[in-house]
């Protein structure tokens, strides 16, 4: 084997196979067994929350003069954990799953499939995301740092829930151009390390910016639920902070006001501006020659 043909084995992949690589596994995904779906959404859930468990602890005040910038940052950083294992470990995650619209443009993939493939996700991967939320809260981890982490928690989930529908709407827009980025970026790697590097730095960036995913938010919103109306007096008098103080913490905001529009955004994010541009780019053409 000469060298130019031995290259083609360790040379990551250009665009246009990433497109066609993209395409075979959005068809693949499309056609996958429900139980298998089901069961790969839930752990794609969990590794999401995870991700989400140690930012929250990353971007804990302790009392140190690090900026928040790179608080944020470091925060970012180890949120990237999520969607490593989902990519690395194999998972099936809803954000992800919006480049599916790539076989779906080939028809290669029914609408219904399509459909089908999302509701199941979205429903595992919140029973993934929620289940870490309980286990979370039932292991005392909140209390941690004099009951800062519970109380960083509290904050994250209410600056969500802060947000107008439009404004929830384009974080979630811009977030999930950057995780459909990254997962785009990952279909050209030859290795486990080439993934994990491709990952990092799109996740890091919509998180350090604060934009809106919806998976996460099924941690980051239930998690602080669970704390207002099952945390004990001492945890609040570590805080210095009551349930009350949280009006606008509840299960009707966490899904109309946060999930509803961050979701819209990150289909309109995925799908749209990153997966159907990149159809049109690089697979428009054959699929009209093969018309």
């Amino acid at each position: 084997m000469d060298k130019t043909e031995n290259n083609k084995y360790i040379d990551a992949l250009l665009p246009p196979e990433m497109a066609q690589r993209a395409e075979g596994i959005g068809e693949a995904k499309a056609k996958m067994e429900i139980g298998k779906l089901l069961a790969l959404s839930v752990l794609a859930g969990a590794f999401i929350a995870f991700g989400a468990v140690l930012a929250t602890l990353v971007t804990t005040d302790s009392g140190s003069s690090i900026p928040v910038g790179i608080s944020r940052l470091l925060g970012g950083i180890v949120f990237s954990v999520g969607l490593i294992l989902v990519v690395v470990g194999g998972a099936e995650l809803f954000t992800g799953n919006n480049l599916i619209v790539m076989s779906w443009a080939s028809r290669k993939t029914s609408t219904a499939a399509v459909l089908r493939n999302w509701a199941l996700v979205f429903v595992g991967n919140f029973i993934g995301s929620i289940s870490i939320a309980v286990f979370i809260f039932l292991s005392g981890h909140l209390n941690g740092i004099g009951g800062k982490i519970g109380e960083n928690a509290l904050q994250i989930a209410t600056r969500k829930l802060s947000l107008g529908f439009v404004e929830a709407v384009v974080l979630g827009i811009l977030c999930n151009v950057l995780v459909c980025l990254a997962v785009w970026l990952s279909f050209s790697a030859r290795s486990t390390t080439d993934k994990i590097l491709s990952i990092v730095p799109p996740i890091t960036t919509f998180v350090a910016c604060g934009f809106e995913h919806s998976i996460a938010n099924m941690y980051f919103i239930p998690v602080a639920l669970l704390l207002k109306t099952g945390a004990g007096e001492e945890f609040w008098s570590r805080i210095g902070s009551a349930p009350a103080d949280f009006p606008d913490l509840t299960w009707g905001a966490f899904f109309v006001d946060n999930l509803l529009p961050v979701t819209i955004g990150n289909i309109i994010g995925g799908a749209v501006l990153v997966g159907a541009v990149y159809w049109f780019v690089y697979l428009r053409s054959s699929r009209e020659k093969g018309a």
